[in-house]
């Protein structure tokens, strides 16, 4: 800036650059400057970058993660990519019964969009054989396992244990693909999906998690197009999607806002309205997983308020927003 305080120069955003400047009578030339970047842009390129550091700083060879055919996982992938080059990455799909035949389908074509090299790994014969151990051991009845927490939980673990045994063999790092909103309330596993040594999406919502992809394929296409559009679903049991346990993304992103990022209270963001019992429900899950958040890896930050560095709760409070 001059002694004005115009802007003279201005460099591109979260890229490295070098550029010749001109000082004249202690002032230094103004030249014209390049048109003002998108938000959306700086935020990819912020994505990018933050992987990029992060993994050749601390001097890992390459990244691996989980492809599941969903939303999340695809964008991990494109920023990794992008951020390291294909030849660095390396992705698994590794699929269980509850796993529908698009997720396969959409996963191997955005590996051929990437050149990304895609191992394929089932969990089913380790699923059976936990669950054949724990009604056998513990005797829990094989019909109290069908459909609940713990097989879906057990699941993502698994998921989670082959991907840290890759990061053990390779030396790569595990990249988890879970996004803000997930984290916020809870909707992810311990040791499961969490289980990683960088989270790329920490800080970024849900919905601006489909803003993302919908920017990088207007670079240039490399998502599927059936991967933004399909619902959001873990595929953990028989037809589930995330609307099933959560409001519509956008109702919670903007809850989570408000609250998390606003420092809005309850009676605010109910003032907004935004329906009192979804309010209640976000509210109290925030809340109630903050010790997952707490054992969460470190990851990229973009907003003002993150569950990294900014967001502060206790982990064990008494303390009730709502008497009930």
């Amino acid at each position: 800036m001059n002694r004005q305080g115009e802007i003279t120069h201005q460099l591109g955003e979260f890229v490295e650059a070098i550029e010749l400047i001109d000082i004249h009578n202690n002032q230094p030339i103004k030249t014209e400057l390049a048109a003002p970047q998108l938000p959306i842009a700086s935020i990819y390129q912020a994505l990018c970058l933050g992987v990029k550091d992060y993994t050749r700083k601390n001097g890992f060879p390459g990244a691996l993660l989980g492809l599941s055919g969903g939303v999340d996982s695809a964008l991990t992938l494109a920023i990794a990519v992008d951020a390291l080059g294909a030849d660095k990455i390396k992705a698994v799909m590794m699929p269980s019964q509850y796993t529908a035949s698009i997720s396969l389908e959409d996963a191997n074509e955005m590996a051929e969009l990437l050149g990304v090299e895609l191992l394929e790994c089932s969990i089913q014969p380790l699923f059976d054989q936990f669950l054949l151990n724990i009604e056998s051991d513990f005797q829990i009845p094989s019909d109290s396992t069908a459909s609940n927490t713990m097989t879906e939980n057990l699941q993502a673990r698994i998921r989670g244990t082959l991907l840290m045994a890759l990061s053990n063999h390779s030396g790569s790092i595990v990249l988890t693909t879970g996004n803000k909103s997930e984290i916020a309330v809870g909707y992810c596993t311990l040791y499961g999906d969490m289980a990683g040594g960088f989270a790329v999406l920490k800080d970024v919502s849900k919905t601006l998690v489909y803003a993302l992809c919908e920017y990088r394929n207007q670079i240039s296409r490399v998502i599927p197009e059936r991967i933004i559009q399909r619902a959001p679903s873990a595929e953990l049991r028989p037809n589930q999607t995330d609307q099933d346990s959560l409001p519509p993304y956008e109702i919670l992103d903007a809850i989570i806002e408000a609250y998390v990022g606003n420092n809005y209270s309850p009676e605010e963001i109910i003032a907004l309205n935004y329906n009192e019992a979804d309010v209640q429900k976000v509210i109290h899950l925030i809340h109630r997983n903050e010790y997952k958040r707490r054992q969460s890896p470190p990851g990229v930050r973009i907003t003002h308020c993150d569950f990294g560095t900014a967001w502060h709760y206790p982990i064990t409070s008494s303390y009730k927003i709502w008497s009930t």
